[in-house]
């Protein structure tokens, strides 16, 4: 495993996106374990896309514009859902003085669709996985499945990070209102961002 692929997964994973916008929205809302949570259902939204790629399926959605599109939009969908939810206030992820427990569930469920429903996630794995692996390989499926692991733990550690540092930091926001108003709207603008990427860059 080189050091390059390990880097790269790395600056990958810190990149801000959908999912750590989300972990951090958890963390700040309900606490480190919320945060935490929130990716550990991240980390588990992308196990389905490292499947397609290592089982060839993004071959197919790359062949298959209408399926494609169809994901990407449903994805796009769920992104501005997210969005209008938190600058209405009303989400389970929002920031907000409600703080109490609404069930692990609902952190679960938006956790993994918010990675679920990103194809582009498919596509990265099937372009990404293969320039760190020896052209002609014997074991070429084993050493993708091998590097695939290490990119999905690294995702959860990182993402992780994100919860528990939100979550420590809970205290001092919700402690001023006027934070708390503002955080809600910057994660929302930023959801909407995020669904309008997909679509531009789509």
């Amino acid at each position: 495993m080189s050091v390059e692929f390990l880097v790269t997964s790395l600056i990958v994973c810190v990149t801000p996106g959908a999912g750590v916008v989300l972990t951090l929205a958890s963390g700040l809302a309900r606490g480190p374990g919320a945060g935490v949570l929130a990716a550990f259902s991240c980390t588990l939204g992308t196990l389905p896309h490292m499947a397609a790629a290592l089982t060839g399926l993004a071959a197919l959605l790359q062949a298959s514009p209408v399926a494609f599109q169809v994901l990407r939009y449903l994805g796009v969908a769920y992104l501005l859902y997210m969005a209008w939810s938190m600058l209405r206030g009303n989400s389970t992820l929002a920031v907000g003085a409600d703080s109490g427990p609404r069930g692990p569930g609902r952190i679960i469920v938006a956790g993994i669709l918010v990675n679920l429903l990103n194809p582009k996630l498919t596509l990265f794995f099937f372009a990404f996985l293969p320039q760190f692996v020896p052209p002609g390989a014997p074991d070429t499926f084993t050493r993708m499945a091998v590097l695939s692991g290490v990119f999905v733990v690294m995702t959860f550690l990182v993402f992780a990070v994100y919860g528990a540092f939100a979550g420590a930091v809970r205290a001092f926001v919700h402690a001023r209102p006027t934070i708390l108003v503002w955080m809600s709207r910057v994660f929302g603008v930023m959801f909407a961002a995020l669904a309008v990427q997909l679509v531009v860059a789509g």
